[in-house]
């Protein structure tokens, strides 16, 4: 067993402490390989900015558990070598579980040394969820690692996660689930979703541009939960806003990308000004990157060394990432 302060991580909870004063969010980047956790790392440590690194129960079958706690460590490692060398301060890096389904797999994480993780019973009933949750806080908070819990069902695919359908938070349920279970914050569903096509096209509207515009988030839904559990720290997924340029450059290149809108970034800005001090982004990784990687092996074909492709790779996702840091989640300088 591993102690997430051997790695050099912290946990969620200066850090939502934080974002609550300071009205802002953090951002929970997900990660699968060496080139993303590199990003998001080098773009957190120049915008100043602390940052959760998310890993999803499918990430943790591909890169392998024992893996990743070395690329947590290495981030840590990674940062604080970065920041001397800029005459920066040190961030804040927790790492986290992304959508954990199982006591077991919760456990097995915070055993490896995750900071913080999710438990999502949101497909359970109400009552299983709350027993389900609870069980993971007390092996967690026996651990001091902090625990994210999920009411209400988000649309979409993203890894092992699937829902045709959204069902929103009901407000008055919040109170019991927070009082049962003890998370230290909650996810809930406002209309964001998971994936590159978040709403269908009937759902949307069209600008002059031919771009999808989606549906306003459900804030009314957010400003009552608010109202009902003051000051406790509520979680976005799903948050990705589906760059048009990204999604063109992938269709120029041989992609099939169609009917592709997320979440307007000014609607982001709104959510992280309330009480939601985290916001899940994924998508819009994956969506950059391989961009980049389309546009570089379709303009020089001949390339075959993995570098080749993955270093403008990197490049691309340390510019989104220094970008929602900047002025989406108004995370930046906040170390």
């Amino acid at each position: 067993m591993v102690s997430y302060k051997e790695l050099g991580l912290v946990n969620t909870k200066e850090m939502f402490k934080k974002a609550m004063e300071g009205k802002y969010a953090v951002p929970a980047y997900n990660f699968n390989n060496m080139e993303q956790i590199q990003a998001i790392v080098i773009a957190c440590v120049e915008t100043q900015s602390p940052v959760i690194l998310q890993v999803s129960s499918g990430a943790r079958k591909y890169a392998n558990q024992t893996l990743l706690k070395y690329l947590g460590q290495g981030a840590v490692a990674m940062m604080q070598d970065l920041a001397k060398e800029k005459s920066l301060k040190n961030i804040p890096i927790a790492l986290h579980l992304d959508h954990g389904d199982t006591f077991e797999l919760a456990k097995s994480c915070i055993d490896s040394g995750f900071s913080s993780v999710m438990i999502d019973g949101s497909h359970h009933s109400f009552e299983k969820n709350i027993s389900l949750t609870k069980q993971v806080v007390e092996y967690a908070h026996e651990r001091d690692v902090t625990v994210e819990g999920e009411l209400g069902v988000l649309a979409g695919i993203e890894d092992a996660v699937v829902a045709e359908e959204s069902t929103y938070t009901h407000p008055e349920e919040v109170i019991e689930f927070v009082d049962k279970t003890g998370v230290d914050s909650l996810a809930i569903s406002i209309g964001t979703s998971h994936g590159a096509n978040k709403f269908k096209p009937e759902q949307c509207t069209k600008n002059d541009q031919g771009v999808y515009i989606p549906p306003e988030l459900k804030f009314d839904i957010l400003e009552e939960i608010e109202k009902k559990i003051p000051g406790f720290s509520i979680v976005l997924h799903g948050s990705s806003s589906v760059p048009v340029e990204a999604v063109k450059i992938i269709n120029a290149n041989g992609g099939t990308l169609k009917d592709t809108v997320g979440i307007p970034e000014e609607q982001l800005r709104k959510a992280a000004k309330s009480a939601v001090c985290k916001v899940n982004i994924d998508s819009d990784g994956r969506l950059w990157m391989t961009a980049a990687i389309r546009k570089h092996l379709a303009d020089k074909p001949g390339d075959f060394d993995p570098r080749q492709y993955l270093g403008p790779a990197r490049i691309a996702l340390i510019e989104m990432y220094k970008h929602k840091n900047e002025n989406v989640l108004g995370s930046n300088n906040r170390v």
